[in-house]
């Protein structure tokens, strides 16, 4: 080895680096774009069987069958933003949003109310929070502050809601239009096997998304029956918001949790504490715990053995070792990434001992 190969290695090591330094530093640049294309991909899932039998079993050409089905999909979400209007406008009355003094004397008077009651069960929290300093510490600001940050993200907003319709068109219209660009990668020797992947990989996602949204609706109704009931103002649309957070695992449902007693709460600032928001708020905490046994023990089983048929522990064991590598992101790309991993292994390392027993089901 002479030194014409040794500093010719060494050029082409730091060529490599600096490539795969430029790749990543323009991926950085485009995430929103990546971010756009993968909204998108799970939109055209979703829709995908929409579009199936809207060509299967009513006979509608291709183009016209998307624009049903993007046109139905915007209906939803339309009406879903629609629902959200009225908890807004009813939560910014409540909280006085726009009169700062009012919203801290209105948490104050729920402070007092607070420590009243328990001191009538002789439970001394006061001076445990006096030497905190709880309501001092608080920058009652930061809450129109973050409207205001809502109201100026609402064109990047437009913007992105653009970009995401205009490529789930062309993703439904043409469904093997992202499969052919990653083809251009592919080895011509393994074409095959990847288009037979690719199919397994879109029918398993397709039914894994619409689980989901079953998932939401049972939960939904679970939710809406138990709020109006207990009579919570906005019932629909905080039910709605709790089903929709319980999309990410683990997190959504402690999140859920919280925001529904917190709106419940603020929904009834000005009543007795001990009458009404306590009562309320334990029935809240009673539903919410009804939804998540029925979600743990009869939706999310059914829907992870049905759609990606995969066991229950075996997925609970892959979103928790995305959990703990990539944080919220990885719980919530888990399962669909496990999936189309499990898929792409199975076509190309069928003959391995380990790949043949977490694919059998497949």
């Amino acid at each position: 080895m002479n030194s014409k190969t040794i500093s010719s290695g060494i050029l082409r090591a730091v060529a490599i680096i600096l490539g795969v330094a430029l790749v990543l530093f323009f991926l950085y640049k485009v995430q929103s774009v990546i971010g756009y294309i993968a909204i998108a991909a799970v939109i055209s899932l979703i829709g995908r069987p929409i579009v199936l039998f809207l060509e299967g079993k009513l006979k509608f050409k291709n183009t016209i069958a998307v624009i049903v089905t993007m046109v139905l999909l915007l209906g939803i979400f339309a009406g879903l933003v629609g629902l959200f209007i009225p908890l807004v406008i009813k939560q910014g009355q409540n909280l006085s949003l726009l009169n700062i003094n009012e919203l801290q004397r209105n948490i104050e008077n729920l402070y007092i109310e607070i420590i009243t009651y328990f001191d009538l069960h002789q439970i001394d929290v006061e001076q445990s929070l006096k030497e905190s300093n709880l309501l001092s510490k608080i920058d009652f600001a930061l809450i129109p502050n973050f409207l205001n940050s809502i109201i100026s993200g609402l064109g990047s907003f437009s913007i992105g809601l653009f970009s995401v319709l205009f490529i789930s068109f062309f993703f439904l219209k043409d469904s093997r239009l992202f499969e052919n660009g990653i083809m251009t990668f592919i080895p011509d020797n393994k074409e095959s096997r990847w288009k037979k992947s690719s199919t397994k990989i879109k029918d398993l996602l397709s039914r894994y998304f619409v689980g989901l949204i079953f998932q939401i609706l049972i939960l939904f109704i679970i939710y809406t029956i138990g709020l109006l009931i207990i009579g919570v103002e906005n019932a629909i649309v905080i039910a709605f918001l709790c089903a929709l957070l319980n999309l990410i695992p683990y997190v959504g449902p402690l999140v859920g949790a919280f925001l529904m007693l917190t709106l419940t709460m603020t929904s009834n600032l000005g009543e007795s504490f001990s009458n009404i928001i306590l009562p309320k708020t334990f029935w809240v905490f009673i539903v919410f715990i009804i939804g998540q046994l029925v979600d743990n023990f009869f939706s999310q089983p059914i829907i992870f053995s049905k759609s990606v048929k995969s066991h229950p522990l075996e997925i609970f064991l892959v979103i928790l070792i995305t959990g703990i590598l990539f944080g919220v992101i990885g719980l919530i790309i888990a399962v669909p990434a496990y999936t189309a991993i499990k898929v792409i292994l199975k076509e190309f390392l069928s003959e391995n001992k380990i790949v043949k027993k977490l694919t059998k089901d497949i």
